[in-house]
């Protein structure tokens, strides 16, 4: 018997839907909005419609388009189970690429959502389906928090690239070739906020050792070395206009605090992941060069590992081949 087809063309405030039965033939073409109401419509719409039809198989496929579908497809997993046996379904998230793809096949469709639902009825029919959805809540869980984390890694990678370019208006010379192996650590960022080309300059030996011994808390091994190569970088150093001064310490004053929260707050998203990652069965970190970030990160998008035929059919998703 075939099943019954239910395209959703998802939207941010409502969904266009259209159902359609193994031959193609339209059965029912509407909208419904974009809330739990809009859903238990939806349902009853289906399990009416494939009564009348006899068609007690569900097929229902929605495109993965960012996060507006995502509580519909949970909430028709969920809903849809209490009416089981009488009634299968499956619902299927499919990649919107390969939808746009199949759609290229037919002539003159025009665009517009009604189209587009029963252009995704109509690719649920041809089959070669990837697999239906299943509940995976956890691993959509992790993914939401990794995917969290490398946002904010890569605001700040882009906010310390800002804070570089700050530094070079104030001290040319740490930004050219700094003598601490890490420019954001404690010392670097000491003598870049509390000190002016000039004071280092001006300061005798002692008076910079001592600075630089207190805020490494005596970790330099040649302390002397580093005050020399400071002063040698202040003295080749361009000079910065009085009228810049303050706007520059100011700037580099508020990007520095920007992207220490931001640190702070990954540091919270690391803490979560450890937690969800205890519930989940892995030996990823047993692998050489693969730590608790890249292990979390990798299960979260790959999910279920049942998903896939074999390793082939992983590294195609993974887009390795």
């Amino acid at each position: 018997m075939s099943p019954m087809l239910i395209g959703i063309d998802v939207s941010l405030k409502s969904h266009h839907v259209q159902f359609m039965d193994g031959e193609g033939t339209s059965l029912a073409s509407f909208a419904v909005p974009n809330d739990r109401t809009g859903a238990d419509t939806l349902i009853h719409k289906m399990l009416t419609t494939a009564s009348k039809a006899n068609l007690p198989q569900l097929r229902i496929g929605m495109e993965a388009t960012s996060n507006l579908g995502w509580h519909l497809a949970h909430y028709l997993k969920t809903e849809l189970q209490g009416y089981e046996p009488e009634v299968e379904s499956q619902i299927y998230v499919l990649n919107a690429r390969k939808v746009a793809r199949f759609k290229k096949g037919y002539e003159a469709l025009p665009k517009n959502d009604r189209v587009d639902a029963w252009v995704i009825a109509d690719h649920l029919r041809f089959g070669r389906l990837p697999y239906a959805m299943k509940e995976t809540i956890q691993y959509e869980a992790l993914q939401r928090l990794t995917r969290t984390r490398f946002f904010l890694m890569n605001n700040i990678k882009r906010d310390k690239t800002y804070f570089l370019n700050q530094v070079f208006l104030k001290f040319s010379g740490m930004r050219q070739d700094s003598p601490f192996s890490d420019t954001f650590g404690s010392t670097s960022l000491a003598v870049i906020q509390e000190l002016e080309p000039e004071q280092i300059m001006t300061m005798s030996m002692e008076e910079l050792v001592a600075f630089l011994q207190d805020k490494g808390k005596n970790r330099f091994e040649k302390p002397e070395e580093i005050a020399a190569y400071l002063q040698r970088i202040a003295r080749s150093s361009y000079r910065l206009d009085k009228a810049m001064a303050d706007p520059v310490n100011i700037s580099l004053a508020t990007t520095l605090s920007v992207i220490q929260h931001l640190e702070s707050e990954v540091k919270k998203l690391d803490k979560a992941i450890a937690k969800i990652m205890k519930g989940l069965p892995q030996t990823l970190i047993s692998v050489k060069g693969i730590g608790p970030v890249f292990a979390a990160g990798i299960l979260a998008e790959i999910g279920g590992i049942e998903r896939f035929h074999d390793h082939h059919a992983l590294a195609k998703y993974a887009g390795l081949v």
